[in-house]
């Protein structure tokens, strides 16, 4: 009897590890997500791939976490009140550099006692692909409306609602990954009109290979989620192009500027810490027009960090969603590829801009703008001895690859949390 008890524990714990040793592996049958397949066949050895993902990327689905849904009802200002000590220790990490670095980070290791440091918190840059983040908070807040009382219909929604790409998703050069399930063949290439996806699909295409196509994709079914409510569903592709076809282009770009940007100021994000003023590529413009410009802070997007934390972007249940599809499964780049984040989960999102002027000699290139170069990460961190830290970090240094910079600080700022 003993020997069986013995027997039924060690199998037990075998089926756990077997369950939840992985992430994104397990997602795969929640979202429907195809490239997580691919994944889950990797790490079973059915499929050989070269390329490694760090440690961190294989936290359990199930085992992602919100760490302040027990403060949900704190009010946000409190957690962004500098403490000294930290303060200091943050700044020494900028001594001799200008004013070309913004940053916002808070240590909640402790929930009740975390830690806050800033600078130049509340300038303004271009937020690139970091705005991405904002078209997911929309997605969520009209997933919502058209299903108030059932998130298993919003997450069907998300799974089984199919979209083509159309003009939307081209001229952008981010490739996105094309699974065959049946085939186990995996491809790599620009989006072409006649893509199909799922909303999920989309949104994972928007945010793990950061697809510009695709972010407009998602951007504009949020706006048809607005305009249809709960006829969505249904909505077809000739339904919606007739609607596009036939309203104004003001008041699509009226829609559209709101269904990314009133969720935002819901949260209490204010127009000039955090806004989105134009969709991500040109073919967007066949029939939405710009608004507003974009303008990012760190202190905005903190904010909205926070409040993802809390589970109070939309819900709890939305909150712990978007936080899953930040979750880094793909190659991580910049700051989110320090090595000394390598056993941490990270929940990143990257986002850079840059214009060049060749007329007047200086050095210029591919993130090495001479007119302006944003470059801007967002990361969630978890390290597995329950270190856990949010970062802002947005940068517009000249004529240099920030990549490096960025991946620096992170090593720079983890060792000083850590500590």
């Amino acid at each position: 009897m003993k020997k069986v008890l013995i027997i039924v524990v060690l199998f037990i714990i075998c089926s756990s590890f077997t369950l939840f040793t992985f992430y994104p592996i397990d997602g795969y049958e929640h979202t429907g997500i195809k490239r997580l397949k691919r994944l889950e066949l990797i790490k079973s050895g059915e499929i050989v791939d070269a390329s490694k993902l760090p440690a961190g990327a294989y936290k359990s689905y199930l085992d992602i976490k919100l760490n302040l849904v027990s403060k949900k009802n704190d009010s946000v200002g409190c957690y962004l009140k500098v403490n000294d000590d930290f303060q200091k220790e943050i700044n020494s990490l900028f001594r001799g550099l200008d004013k070309s670095y913004s940053l916002a980070v808070l240590d909640i290791s402790d929930i009740n006692h975390v830690r806050f440091a800033k600078r130049n918190e509340t300038a303004g840059y271009q937020p690139g692909s970091v705005g991405k983040i904002a078209v997911l908070a929309g997605l969520f807040t009209q997933l919502a409306k058209i299903y108030p009382d059932d998130f298993e219909k919003r997450l069907e929604l998300l799974r089984n609602k199919s979209v083509k790409a159309g003009v939307w998703g081209l001229t952008d050069e981010h490739t996105v990954p094309i699974y065959n399930i049946e085939t186990k063949k995996l491809v790599k290439r620009q989006v072409i009109a006649s893509d199909v996806f799922t909303l999920f699909e989309w949104a994972d295409h928007m945010l793990s290979v950061s697809n510009n196509g695709a972010a407009s994709i998602v951007w504009r079914e949020v706006l048809l989620m607005q305009a249809f409510g709960e006829k969505y569903p249904d909505l077809t592709e000739e339904e919606a192009l007739v609607y596009f076809k036939t309203t104004p282009k003001k008041e699509l770009t009226d829609i559209g500027n709101d269904v990314v940007n009133l969720p935002l100021r819901d949260l209490g994000i204010t127009h000039d810490e955090w806004r989105l003023g134009s969709f991500f590529t040109r073919g967007a413009n066949t029939y939405v027009g710009d608004k507003g410009g974009s303008i990012g802070t760190t202190l905005g997007l903190m904010k909205f960090l926070v409040q993802l934390e809390q589970g109070n972007v939309v819900d709890e249940q939305s909150s712990l969603e978007m936080k899953r599809l930040m979750y880094m499964t793909d190659r991580r780049i910049r700051y989110a590829q320090s090595p000394a984040l390598k056993e941490a989960a990270v929940y990143f999102k990257s986002g850079s801009l840059y214009k060049c002027d060749r007329s007047n000699g200086q050095i210029c290139g591919k993130y090495m703008g001479n007119v302006q170069n944003f470059m801007n990460s967002v990361a969630i961190v978890e390290h597995p001895d329950n270190c856990n830290y949010m970062v802002v970090l947005m940068t517009n240094v000249l004529r240099k690859n920030s990549a490096t910079d960025h991946m620096m600080l992170a090593a720079s700022i983890d060792k000083i949390i850590k500590k």
